[in-house]
């Protein structure tokens, strides 16, 4: 067992939550690609260079990287998630995938050009302590580029239908604890980072192919059922409906299309 600090999220993404990210590892994949060309565009990733993946859950940008550099490694708490990835890069050598806390895991020293990540860097326990070792991780010089969620975007009026997020909307921990970018740039100072950026750039988020294919795929989203554990039939019918019809003016004939916001991060080790 790696050594795990953050354990509340290592239970969750090796619970119901890992298990549905990997089940429905395509799905999730269309609601976040929008955003993976702004990212491996930043990344700037060469023909030499040797890849870290923060939060590499199913493996999508760890495979999109490997196109490009000489060898990826993706790290991620989850072992569901993480088995989806394996099994998704059989055949290709240059990937390695590790189950770990990148808060505390025992990186070689300098062992990377680039550390990337698609908003897999918003939960650290202790968030300077994780960006400390992600630092050390990497060659004197080399890049760090992620994606934070910056705001819910047009979920916030999905959600609107729990009459409270059922994710937390707290900028002090969560998804959005890295959307303020006083909050970025403090934390990424603090970990020994330079010459730091925290871009907004918003993205088409698919959700599903139908309003009926959303609405329930949004239903068995790990915090949309957490919120809804206690909740009687009745009231879960009821949010079912409410959100069906937040996601009605959201789709055109094909798809169920949302603006997803976030930040794009980048600065020097």
């Amino acid at each position: 067992m790696p050594d795990i600090v953050n354990t509340h999220q290592f239970e969750a993404w090796n619970g119901y939550e890992g298990e549905h990210w990997a089940e429905h590892h395509d799905r999730y994949d269309a609601v976040n690609s929008g955003f993976n060309d702004t990212l491996l565009t930043a990344a700037a990733i060469g023909p030499q260079d040797r890849v870290l993946d923060l939060g590499c859950g199913n493996g999508r940008i760890s495979r999109l990287a490997a196109r490009r550099a000489a060898h990826v490694t993706g790290i991620d708490l989850s072992g569901p998630m993480l088995a989806r990835a394996r099994m998704t890069a059989v055949g290709a050598p240059n990937m390695t995938f590790v189950q770990g806390d990148a808060q505390v895991f025992p990186f070689p020293p300098h062992a990377f050009d680039v550390a990337v990540s698609r908003f897999g860097v918003m939960f650290f326990a202790d968030p300077v302590a994780a960006f400390t070792n992600v630092r050390g991780a990497l060659r004197p010089g080399g890049r760090l580029v992620f994606l934070s969620m910056r705001d819910l975007g047009d979920l916030a009026g999905v959600f609107a239908a729990f009459g409270t997020s059922p994710t937390s909307t707290s900028t002090e921990t969560g998804p959005l604890s890295l959307s303020d970018p006083a909050v970025i740039d403090r934390v990424l100072t603090g970990a020994g980072f330079t010459d730091v950026t925290a871009e907004a750039v918003d993205a088409e988020q698919v959700w599903g192919s139908d309003v009926a294919d959303a609405t329930e795929f949004l239903m068995g989203w790990g915090p949309v059922r957490f919120a809804l554990r206690d909740a009687s039939p009745s009231t879960v019918d009821r949010v079912r409906d409410s959100v069906a019809a937040a996601l009605a003016p959201h789709a055109d004939g094909d798809a169920v299309r949302l603006r997803g916001a976030a930040r794009l991060v980048t600065a020097r080790a």
